[in-house]
């Protein structure tokens, strides 16, 4: 019998693991998928814990839920990868055989990375929320609080859900306005990006946003470390940038398990054709999600559209032909501003966030670049769908492929 082996049981490889189970005989191929943890995480709610909006228990549930029957589930970390051989070891010693590899292992936060970050203010007052820990200590501290200086950082590319902490500020000067302190709160967004985002349009409009809000932009700033007895961050370039509160994106790495093998990069991701997913150093190993370092974001969107043309292309690996499919780096973002509206971005390798309609031209309901109260529900509506269609392989009414249908070019 043949063997299929995915590793990781996050968004990626649990949609992976479906559509496979779906699409392969089984009875010619056995699959198995190995993770280290049980518990499946919503991380897109994450930012919505540090506000009261969803608790710890909204944003968890059991990895079995959305595995299909019939497949080999091993819970256990991994040591390495062995590609020369095809083999996958487990810690314990337990060796995995495989004809086709898909690694899902995703991104981790390091905050160890920089300087002074989990110093004695770790979670005291400075606090990620990229980790449910990180969140559900945030929530703590922010209740309570009688304001002063918030700063939310970013020290470093890239990292998941790239317009998460731009989410962070306008929720959070909502938060403080709705309990009547907002002028009891400055609220800075320091980045070592020159704007508020990565592309020219959507860093105009979200800046603009920002601005509307009185959140002041520290642009091109390059933190060197945190200093925690002055509560201040500190570039290369010896600016400062002072704190009662930070909230921080940590450094993102991929795995450890990657760099033991050998197929990483610098960061411990795995240098991935863009287009057909298929890794660089061997024909049988696949990436999806945060794990590749194809340039498009690390978010859910991207593994979801990636999963149907690494569908496509892992049938025809195993069928001996070429790989048909080809994936545009197509990535569709809610942004959560506040007051019950949001924005909506659409973009891909090629194509930067334009202005328009999605997914219907002159149509939507969605508008894209633009502050609605629609666009709000689309965000609040994407856990339910993650939950019962995304993670179980179902397809949606939207294609793999970015259509400009509805885009307009600035």
């Amino acid at each position: 019998m043949k063997k299929l082996v995915i590793l990781g049981a996050g968004t990626a490889g649990t949609m992976m693991l479906n559509k496979m189970h779906h699409e392969l005989d089984k009875e010619e191929w056995e699959i198995t998928i190995v993770d280290q943890y049980k518990t499946h995480y919503y991380q897109p709610g994450f930012l919505f814990i540090p506000f009261g909006i969803y608790s710890k228990k909204d944003v968890v549930k059991p990895k079995y839920d959305f595995f299909p029957p019939g497949v080999n589930v091993i819970f256990s970390p991994i040591d390495k990868i062995v590609g020369e051989e095809n083999k996958v070891l487990l810690d314990g010693g337990e060796v995995l055989n495989y004809d086709f590899l898909i690694i899902a292992t995703g991104t981790e936060t390091r905050p160890s990375e920089t300087e002074g970050l989990t110093d004695k203010l770790w979670y005291k007052d400075i606090f990620d929320f990229y980790t449910v820990e990180g969140a559900v200590a945030l929530h703590n501290r922010l209740k309570d609080w009688e304001g002063g200086k918030l700063v939310m950082c970013i020290p470093e590319l890239p990292y998941k859900c790239p317009v998460a902490p731009i989410e962070f500020v306008c929720l959070a000067e909502a938060y403080f306005a709705e309990r009547g302190m907002k002028d009891k709160v400055d609220i800075s967004y320091v980045t070592l990006m020159p704007g508020a985002f990565t592309k020219p349009v959507a860093s105009k409009v979200l800046g603009d946003l920002l601005e509307e809000k009185n959140i002041d932009v520290v642009s091109d700033f390059y933190l060197s470390y945190v200093d925690n007895e002055n509560k201040k961050l500190v570039s290369y370039d010896e600016r400062e940038v002072e704190f009662d509160i930070l909230t921080i994106v940590p450094v993102n790495m991929g795995s450890d398990m990657i760099e033991r093998s050998g197929l990483g990069d610098d960061m411990n991701y795995v240098p991935t054709d863009k287009y057909t997913l298929q890794s660089k150093q061997f024909e049988n190993i696949f990436v999806i999600g945060d794990a590749a370092n194809i340039p498009t974001s690390k978010a859910g969107s991207v593994a979801h559209f990636a999963a149907e043309i690494l569908t496509e292309n892992l049938l025809a690996a195993m069928e001996g032909r070429a790989l048909p499919a080809k994936f545009d780096g197509h990535a569709n973002c809610y942004i959560e501003t506040g007051y019950g509206k949001g924005a909506l971005i659409d973009f891909n390798y090629e194509t930067e966030p334009l202005p328009g309609t999605f997914p219907l031209p002159g149509i939507g309901p969605f508008k894209l670049l633009k502050n609605t109260k629609m666009n709000h529900y689309g965000k609040i509506l994407f856990r339910w769908i993650y939950w019962h269609i995304l993670l179980k392989g179902r397809e949606l009414p939207i294609e793999a492929d970015m259509s400009m249908a509805g885009k307009k070019r600035m």
